[in-house]
């Protein structure tokens, strides 16, 4: 099947913008991996400490610096449904390699923290410098040298993208993703959010709500809406960093268990010393970002991933912006229709065909590269297919040709809409994007009075004692990552809904984010600049008639131009920083980038190529 054309374009155009970047880190990490092992290169000293704890086989195998070693980073803990299963994977890995005659050792852990915990706290500050933080730990973690490949163990909002950008700091490595999966279905979502929104009119109490929480987030595993989290795992898939059809396998299944182990081994077989040898770094390549964008896109994924895509390319020596984003979006469709985007959940999904048929009809519609590398071999069309245990044998079967359920997923010839379900948004108060797959088209055009707030509870304490009903666009400023780390504010979205429902013109306009989760609501989030960096919003006042069109892409606000030159720029009010550890991330607050460059605290990746001429 011939590329789309603007697929091509898009794709050339990133690689001439980060030829340089590129360049430079494709040589550091050839020069690592012609080093060879580094277990080789190792003092006595230096080997005997990491080799202490082994057991005696072990010790022998790692002693002699012949046999492949594999490192894991694992985010466990057993505090968090998604990570929990991790607890029993080291060993599991462990055993499955010992069959093969390789060894494991756990390189180290990284934290894991829950968006779900923390929305609405103060500890949602930290959750997206978390993502660094990972990075970081990551980076300690393999910094002992002892690996020939890695495997990472994650899957929630910040942690997946920051394993692989600490791990792409060791992108001479062959690095494999290993998911626990997600819980199985409990109370319906479209049920789940009909309770919230009544809890919001105060029409139940929050004893009702709490059964109703309980219900929906009930066990081990991934949440089951299609947030960041299972688009971390769609990503996975579309990027070849997993096994084909990992992602959605729940906990606890023979299925599970035997992708486990398969990917343990193939880790080994793609090692550093192998025929198949498979760095990271060379795998993550501009075709692999360009169909990461494509499947956020048509399957409906989370905001979140403009900006982490774009840290993980950036680690990577890759440049993308918004811009490739909202022209990627232009040619894909939208296949998917998965809470919030609709009633069905990730298990639902599967069922209907999952990932396996998305992929297929995206390749066979020329709107994905085909000839890439994966961790499976090479090419993608490995990913059109779905894994499967008979007799105790894992194997692979093409995926179902047709959807099993057309409510859920459906061909590119008959989308649920012509273009993605994220957008940009440009204008005189920024850039910022939108996603618009929950949106009705009714409500994708919002012009109305803007009403200004400072913080979430500002707006809840309005919207509590009524001062909310009537038409407004909520400018909610200073939530970007400069100013207090940037908050996902999801704690809006059942207000917001209730005011649209009532008939009120209503839409979001932030600086800050609106995770995975962003609903029927119209959203123009991360917009940048920020108003602590000097950013348009800074300047809105109440009252201002600001157009919302995201059907035309613009963010304008109606204004004289005289009359908004004129205008000052407002004072971040003084917040308290300190509390729940948030006095510790000053430092990060202040290297923080924008968010179209992935809003990152590590200057050394945030450096945009120098233009021609400068």
């Amino acid at each position: 099947m011939k590329l789309h054309n603007t697929l091509t374009e898009v794709t050339n155009r990133i690689i001439r913008r980060s030829e340089k970047t590129r360049t430079r880190y494709l040589d550091q990490i050839r020069a690592a991996a012609e080093e060879g092992p580094g277990r080789s290169r190792m003092s006595c000293g230096n080997l005997a400490h990491g080799i202490a704890a082994s057991s005696g086989a072990d010790k022998a195998a790692l002693k002699s610096a012949v046999k492949t070693n594999i490192g894991i980073v694992t985010s466990y803990n057993d505090m968090l449904s998604a990570h929990q299963p991790f607890a029993e994977y080291p060993a599991q890995i462990k055993q499955a390699l010992h069959e093969i005659g390789a060894v494991a050792q756990v390189a180290g852990g990284v934290p894991a923290m829950c968006d779900g915990v923390t929305q609405g706290q103060p500890g949602m500050e930290l959750s997206l410098f978390s993502r660094d933080v990972i990075a970081m730990a990551t980076a300690i973690a393999l910094s002992h040298n002892m690996f020939d490949g890695v495997v990472l163990l994650g899957v929630c909002d910040k942690i997946i993208p920051g394993l692989l950008i600490g791990a792409l700091s060791f992108g001479h490595l062959p690095t494999i993703c290993i998911p626990a999966g997600p819980m199985r279905s409990g109370l319906p979502n479209p049920e789940k959010a009909r309770i919230r929104q009544l809890f919001s009119q105060g029409k139940i109490s929050k004893d009702e709500l709490l059964s109703a929480e309980i219900e929906s987030y009930h066990s081990p595993g991934t949440c089951t809406f299609y947030g960041t989290a299972n688009s971390n795992q769609m990503l996975m898939e579309v990027m070849g960093l997993h096994l084909p059809g990992a992602a959605f396998a729940n906990p606890d299944t023979e299925l599970r268990g035997a992708l486990t182990k398969a990917a343990a081994q193939r880790c080994a077989s793609i090692g550093i010393s192998n025929d198949a040898y498979t760095p990271l770094g060379q795998l993550i390549d501009e075709r692999t970002i360009v169909n990461a964008i494509v499947g956020l896109h048509a399957t409906g994924g989370s905001t979140n991933h403009t900006i982490h895509l774009i840290a993980i390319a950036r680690a990577a020596g890759i440049h993308i912006d918004w811009t490739d984003f909202d022209e990627l979006g232009s040619i894909s469709p939208l296949l998917c229709r998965i809470y919030p985007n609709g009633p069905a959940d990730v298990n639902h999904f599967a069922k209907a065909g999952g990932l396996g048929l998305v992929i297929a009809e995206l390749l066979d519609n020329g709107l994905l590269h085909e000839d890439v590398q994966t961790v499976a071999g090479p090419g993608l069309r490995a990913y059109a297919s779905q894994p499967v245990v008979q007799n105790e044998t894992l194997s692979w079967q093409p995926s179902p040709t047709n959807s099993l359920d057309e409510n859920i997923i459906r061909p590119c010839a008959k989308p649920f809409a012509e273009t993605g379900g994220l957008k940009l948004l440009t204008g005189q108060l920024g850039r910022a994007m939108i996603k618009i797959s929950a949106v009705q088209s009714i409500h994708q055009v919002v012009r109305a009075p803007a009403k200004v707030f400072h913080s979430q509870e500002e707006f809840l304490d309005q919207y509590n004692t009524g001062q909310l009903e009537h038409d407004m666009i909520a400018v909610l400023r200073f939530q970007g990552p400069r100013a207090n780390g940037m908050p996902e504010l999801h704690k809006l979205t059942p207000c917001l809904g209730t005011l649209q429902d009532k008939g009120f013109a209503v839409a979001l306009v932030t600086d800050g984010r609106m995770s995975g989760a962003s609903g029927k609501v119209p959203a123009a989030i991360h917009v940048s600049p920020e108003a602590a960096l000097g950013g348009a919003l800074g300047k809105v006042i109440d009252g201002d008639m600001i157009l919302l069109d995201a059907v035309a892409g613009s963010l304008e606000i109606e204004i004289k131009p005289e009359d908004w030159a004129a205008r000052s720029q407002a004072i971040m009010p003084e917040t308290t920083q300190t509390g729940m550890g948030r006095e510790l991330f000053s430092g990060l607050r202040q290297l923080s980038g924008p968010a179209e460059q992935g809003a990152l605290s590590i200057p050394g990746l945030g450096e945009q190529p120098k233009q021609e001429g400068t």
